[in-house]
C-alpha cells in the first residue's frame, strides 16, 4: 500500500473541484496545480471572472475552515481584475479507517460541500 503524498492529495482535490466547476458551467482560463501557488483555478462563468483556491484537508480538520489572511490577500488581488474569489476545501479520509492515511488505489471518503464565496 502506497500512501498518497501531499501533492497527490492536492491533485485529487483539484480533480474533484475541477469536475464540480465544469458541471456548474465554469470555463477554465488557467489551472495551477503547484502547491503554494494561488489560485488553483482562474475561470469564468457568464462573463464573471473567478479565482478558486483549492485545499486538500486531512481528517479530522474541517474542510470549510480556511486561512482568512491568505484568502484576504487573494481577494485584494482579485479586486484589481474585478474577479470573485472562492475557497474549495476538500476533506479526504481513508474509508476503512479514519486514522490511516489515504492510500493509492484504496477507497476514500470525500467531504466537499462546494465553493465558499469570499466576501
Amino acid at each position: 500500500m502506497k500512501e498518497l503524498t501531499r501533492q497527490e492529495l492536492h491533485n485529487l482535490a483539484m480533480n474533484i473541484v475541477g469536475k464540480h466547476l465544469e458541471e456548474n458551467g465554469f470555463e477554465f482560463v488557467a489551472i495551477n496545480s503547484t502547491m503554494g501557488k494561488n489560485p488553483q483555478f482562474v475561470c469564468t462563468k457568464e462573463k464573471q471572472l473567478s479565482f478558486v483556491v483549492v485545499r486538500s484537508i486531512p481528517y479530522p480538520e474541517d474542510p470549510k475552515e480556511y486561512d482568512t489572511v491568505l484568502l484576504g490577500k487573494i481577494k485584494a488581488h482579485a479586486e484589481k481584475s474585478n474577479a470573485q474569489v472562492f475557497y474549495a476545501g476538500v476533506g479526504l479520509v481513508n474509508a476503512k479507517e479514519y486514522k490511516l492515511p489515504v492510500f493509492l488505489n484504496e477507497d476514500y471518503i470525500v467531504d466537499y460541500d462546494g465553493l465558499i464565496a469570499i466576501e
